[in-house]
């Protein structure tokens, strides 16, 4: 009966053995692939007077999937701190502030207009 005990503790400490070692290797894998990611992330840095393209998030229920989803270039007028930047319609002559993470520098080429009404 003892034999028996001391054969199921060993295999209980080996199965402990595997465990932290699957928990150390998959530790390991997330930080490899996390640090990957992070390397692919661009920062966008925005300064006033660099032509950017606005993001339209408005909700259609008829989408066209030929047409952009970028907005005309705009201006920026102002950036404002944690990610808010000010930006102007160069023909309408009018400006609101908008979140970082909509906006996209300017490369050139044409950009189909998508008309916006801001209350």
């Amino acid at each position: 009966m003892l034999n028996f005990d001391e054969k199921r503790k060993l295999e209980l400490h080996a199965l402990d053995e595997l465990r932290l070692q699957a928990y150390e290797s998959s530790k390991l894998y997330k930080e490899k692939v996390k640090s990957y990611h992070d390397k692919k992330i661009l920062k966008k840095e925005f300064k006033a007077g660099q032509s950017i393209v606005l993001f339209n998030s408005r909700l259609k229920l008829f989408p066209e999937k030929l047409r952009s989803k970028w907005s005309d270039p705009f201006t920026v007028k102002e950036v404002k701190p944690y990610g808010a930047i000010e930006i102007e319609d160069p023909e309408a002559q009018r400006s609101w502030v908008v979140n970082r993470q909509r906006l996209k520098p300017y490369l050139g080429g044409e950009v189909e207009r998508l008309c916006c009404i801001l209350s």
